[in-house]
């Protein structure tokens, strides 16, 4: 009687495969990258049924056939009926990562999103209000969790409570100028959270990792636009240089986690899985990571229910220009007027946009920025998140729309000194993100300004509008 053995994992349902594989092989294999139930049927029923095991590996030169184990991997990965993977959002109720929140759940995971409140507004029965408004909005339940990752024993208990297929991280602190006055507490809480979540993602072995980088982390830049080869490290301010240094540590994590195979070569090609398409280049990467370096976002969900919302002070222009224009700030501070445009005649262009019918304003470049609608970043982490399905390694991506602008809008303002830490012009080469994620920005700016407008408009004071204080 032929034997048919059965591999529950985690994250989908039991698939039964032809035991071209011997039970040990089998066995390993699964071992090696899953992590689930392993059992029998046919003759050999109950040989190792109901065995349960999470191990991080083993060494498969010990093995024979080590191909068919790796292809055996990559055919249960890539089966496309399979439950809703659970995705944990770290700052999750902030302003990217709640968008964030709601592309995963159209796009079908389901997230388990966790904040600190240091930059998000607590609603009501403890849940953070921009994810009490996502429910409302989808007509669904979010898991959400008060904690923050220096907690380290409060990160294990989530993960012994959950098996993640994937984490997106943005929880961290963000503010160029207060960097450059705080860079100790800087250091302190975005590295420490970061390592902290890594080690525990190890030995959860959960190894899929989407980072909220950023184009801080180019510096003053060299050319212009700004690709992947840019040069990075030469950060203006500690913000920049945290995001720079989580960045290196991922990278060389998952380069010590790689599984080497020296008896198999890159280019070798299954010979048994049924696709006949899987190599062994596509099987061997133990750590995933898709390092994701943003430029400007600005903008706001359609819906008007959730949008930047700075706790104190904004620090970018976008939300101060919104609260300037809503009365929420007398007038709009310009940091330094003496920088040089990118056409190199030192003056400023004009740009009229009509943002809704009793809003209009006019425009004028002082410095170059490369804005992207959030949604449209939003998008890109999806796209992250399945390129982690093609065991990628480390990967780098800049999102953004290609086109530079620095635009205020001409509210009450002064001019101001420059910022420390702020440079004159940074926009991005996105075609790498295209080519290999499949992503492109498809808002333009009147639709960034549109969207924020409804934002502020319909909510003045952001998230604490009727919310109890």
């Amino acid at each position: 009687m032929e034997t048919l053995w059965t591999i529950t994992p985690s994250f989908t349902p039991s698939i039964t495969f032809s035991p071209f594989i011997s039970k040990e092989q089998m066995y390993i294999g699964a071992l090696c990258f899953l992590g689930g139930v392993v059992t029998a049927g046919g003759s050999d029923s109950g040989l190792i049924q109901g065995v349960m095991f999470k191990l991080d590996r083993v060494n498969l030169l010990t093995w024979d056939n080590t191909e068919c184990i790796l292809c055996l991997t990559c055919c249960m990965m890539s089966q496309s009926h399979r439950m809703a993977e659970k995705v944990l959002v770290t700052g999750g109720a902030g302003y990217i990562g709640s968008h964030c929140v709601v592309e995963l759940i159209e796009a079908g995971y389901q997230p388990v999103v966790v904040d600190n409140y240091s930059n998000a507004v607590r609603g009501e029965g403890n849940v953070a209000e921009s994810i009490r408004r996502i429910e409302k909005l989808l007509n669904t339940s979010i898991e959400f969790h008060e904690l923050d990752l220096l907690d380290r024993p409060a990160l294990e208990k989530l993960f012994n409570k959950h098996s993640f297929s994937a984490v997106m991280h943005f929880a961290g602190l963000k503010a160029v100028g207060e960097s450059v006055e705080q860079p100790l507490r800087y250091y302190r809480v975005n590295l420490t959270a970061s390592m902290n979540l890594m080690e525990v993602m190890q030995a959860h072995k959960v190894h899929n990792l989407v980072f909220s980088s950023s184009a801080t982390v180019y510096g003053d830049p060299q050319h212009l636009p700004i690709d992947e080869q840019h040069p990075v490290g030469a950060c203006t301010n500690p913000y920049g240089k945290t995001k720079y240094f989580i960045e290196e540590m991922i990278k060389d994590h998952c380069k010590s986690e790689k599984v080497l195979i020296g008896a198999l070569k890159e280019s070798q090609t299954c010979t048994v899985a049924p696709c006949r398409k899987i190599t062994v280049a596509s099987c061997v990467q133990n750590w995933n990571a898709v390092l994701l370096r943003y430029f400007n976002p600005i903008g706001a969900h359609a819906s008007g229910q959730i949008g930047e919302d700075p706790q104190g002070i904004p620090n970018n222009l976008m939300p101060y220009v919104a609260q300037v224009a809503v009365g929420r700030r007398p007038f709009l501070n310009v940091f330094g007027n003496d920088y040089e445009t990118v056409d190199g005649t030192g003056k400023n262009r004009g740009y009229k946009l009509n943002i809704q019918n009793d809003a209009t304003f006019s425009l004028f470049v002082v410095g170059v920025r490369d804005y992207i609608h959030v949604v449209d970043l939003a998008k890109g982490h999806i796209a992250a998140l399945k390129k982690l399905k093609d065991n990628c390694g480390c990967q780098v991506y800049n999102l953004g729309t290609g086109r530079g602008y620095s635009v205020l809008q001409m509210v009450k303002y002064k001019i101001a000194p420059r910022r420390e830490g702020d440079i004159a012009s940074c926009y991005a080469d996105p075609r790498l993100a295209e080519k290999e994620l499949g992503w492109t920005a498809a808002f333009d700016l009147e639709r960034m300004c549109e969207d924020l407008w409804r934002w502020q408009s319909m909510n003045p004071t952001g998230f604490t509008n009727g919310v109890p204080s």
